[in-house]
């Protein structure tokens, strides 16, 4: 007698249901996708958020339509003057210390002894802090600082030369804040510059002026256009420069002064972002500037290393 035993498949013949991963990642989203999911929350609530409410409170006023913040700032020549008093302090600052930065890490690419020393003093005053660093320039800088006891002992000068709590105790404090960051964004942009492109441009004959000029430098116009946008951003934002090594009664008073004075001295809310949204609108015109600039100078990638 013979028992048959009929044996069942257990994998189903029929078609199977894909799963949620399957059908989104046929939609280009997949799990590592998903993990941007928090860095879009953490913008979202701190970034987009205040920007939409500030938006939408500077057209909100106490009195008069939804323009009349707008009318007050641009209507008062002590209010709106304070975008080229902003702009007269960014743009030369935000200008020297790119300009500044470039020969230096320049000749910091290549390996020599005491580099990373050097690397080090350029560096410290991001340490400092814009408060600390405002009390040394009064104590180097001030009438009865080092600098003018030496000027003064000298003969150079009568009288101690002014040069804080005016337009260049604020223009001199934004530019040992703001060096390091664009002197360390430069040098890593020429790091990433392949040195056999110079080397070939040699065997042929060209000098060192003439390979920075027209290799060199075009490859570094993407981080010269980056850098600019940032420094100028940074110096653009100045407010503890313009009230501690400035006049913020008169030719240092910024944007961010006016529009803290609109907020908490004059409790005008709508105003303050009203002149908040101005210097958004200020700082994206000149950054658009500075990268149609750069797509004009050269377009392409920027010729890294590996």
């Amino acid at each position: 007698m013979s028992l048959t035993v009929e044996r069942t498949d257990p994998t189903p013949t029929g078609p199977r249901d894909p799963g949620l991963s399957h059908r989104l990642a046929e939609r280009g989203v997949d799990r590592t996708l998903l993990l941007l999911v928090p860095a879009v929350l953490f913008v979202a609530l701190l970034f987009v958020y205040p920007f939409g409410y500030g938006l939408q409170l500077s057209f909100a006023p106490a009195e008069g339509g939804p323009l009349a913040s707008y009318a007050t700032f641009f209507s008062d020549p002590y209010q709106y003057n304070t975008i080229w008093i902003t702009l007269g302090l960014a743009l030369p600052a935000a200008l020297l210390n790119v300009l500044a930065s470039v020969p230096i890490a320049y000749k910091m690419r290549g390996r020599f002894r005491g580099k990373r020393l050097l690397t080090i003093v350029l560096v410290v005053p991001i340490t400092l802090g814009t408060v600390l660093t405002a009390q040394g320039l009064l104590n180097f800088l001030g009438p009865a600082g080092w600098f003018n006891k030496a000027v003064v002992g000298l003969g150079l000068a009568d009288a101690p030369v002014q040069l804080v709590n005016n337009y260049w105790g604020v223009f001199f404090s934004l530019v040992i804040t703001g060096f390091p960051f664009a002197f360390l964004l430069i040098l890593s942009y020429l790091s990433g510059i392949d040195p056999t492109l110079e080397q070939a441009a040699a065997t042929l004959g060209a000098d060192w002026k003439q390979r920075f000029r027209r290799i060199t430098l075009p490859l570094l116009a993407p981080g010269l256009a980056t850098t600019f946008c940032l420094a100028f951003v940074l110096a653009f934002s100045v407010f503890p420069s313009a009230v501690l090594v400035g006049n913020p009664a008169g030719e240092t008073r910024v944007l961010a002064l006016a529009a803290y004075q609109a907020a908490y001295e004059q409790y005008d809310y709508s105003l303050a972002s009203a002149i908040a949204m101005v210097m958004g609108a200020v700082e994206l015109l000149v950054i658009a500037v500075v990268l149609v600039w750069r797509s004009r100078l050269y377009a392409g990638s920027t010729g890294g290393k590996g």
